[in-house]
Formats: structure tokens, sequence, C-alpha cells
């Protein structure tokens, strides 16, 4: 009743752990690319780093990777469902963060001269990366929502409806009774 196929959600595991390795890495390779978040040196660890990008794209990940190996219903739920936080804290994580870091957003800021750039690393590192991430993981769980249940409907049969074949009880005694007194 709980199982499904694999393939059920293997192919929104496999997005989703690509976009979760995204977004745990870009902090630390974009600068190679002239695409980073202040500080705009590569491999440079910081607090903010660790809990707006690292540890939700280590979610996404393991939600995705849930979703690719799950054989049953709840495995890949709470896959879907733990990508999908991941991916809302994506979007939520740097416009929150300054209400416990003293009013200072912990992501830091875009490192880009032009505010076109500035606004695709905005996107690329936060913004946009949790939407599709939720979208993703809301595809998923929908997927997994639609599998039938295993739970067989019962067919109803009308209680006027006589098999043809069979012999009411009564009838049925009477010739036994007939039978055994002559």
């Amino acid at each position: 009743m709980l199982q499904m196929r694999r393939s059920r959600g293997a192919l929104s595991g496999v997005l989703l752990m690509l976009l979760g390795l995204w977004g745990a890495l870009i902090p630390f390779v974009g600068p190679y690319f002239r695409y980073a978040y202040t500080p705009d040196t590569a491999w440079t660890y910081n607090t903010g780093r660790l809990w707006l990008e690292v540890l939700p794209g280590a979610a996404v990940f393991l939600g995705g990777f849930l979703l690719l190996i799950a054989k049953s219903r709840h495995v890949a739920l709470f896959g879907a469902l733990l990508a999908a936080a991941a991916g809302a804290w994506f979007t939520l994580g740097p416009v929150l963060s300054p209400l416990w870091n003293n009013h200072v957003p912990m992501g830091g800021s875009p490192a880009a001269g032009t505010l076109h750039m500035r606004i695709m690393e905005q996107l690329g590192f936060f913004t946009a990366l949790g939407v599709v991430i939720v979208f993703v993981a809301a595809v998923a769980l929908g997927r997994i929502a639609s599998v039938a249940s295993g739970i067989r409907e019962i067919e109803e049969i009308p209680e006027t409806t006589v098999p043809v074949d069979t012999v009411p009880v009564e009838r049925v005694r009477t010739e036994e009774t007939t039978q055994s007194i002559g």
C-alpha cells in the first residue's frame, strides 16, 4: 500500500540534487567566474555561507537523494518536504537573517559592479534558486500524492439481487424434511 515505483521521484530527485550542489558550492567557486557575494574570494568560509547556502544546499541534495532512492511513499514525501523547506530557506533566509544578526544581512551583498549582474547574483544565489527548488519539490510531492493507495474499492451488490443458481434456505429445508420423513 505504501510502496511506489522508484521512477516516481527519480527525475525530480536528480534535479534537486543538482540544484542543491549549485546552492552549496556557488559561494565557493563563483568568485572564479566573477559571480560572487561578499566576501568575493573563492573558498572563503563564514557563518552566513554556512546558514544561508551550505546547509540548505545539503538539505536539498539529501531530499533529492531520498527521492531518487525511495521505494516507500513516506521516504519520498520526507525527501520532497525537506527539499521544499530548504528551497524556501534559500529564498527567505537572506531576508530574515537581519532578525538575529544585529540588523545586518548574513549573506553579504552582491559583489558585481553593474546593476544587472548584481540582480543575476541575487537571483542565482538565493531568490530564483529557492523558487525553482520549491517548484521541483512541489511537483515531486504531487506525483507522490497521486500514487494510488493500494486500497481497492469494494463493489457493492444491491440487496435485492439474488444469484440465479441459489435456492432459498426455507425451500431446501422443506425438501430435506420431506425426504427424511418419507
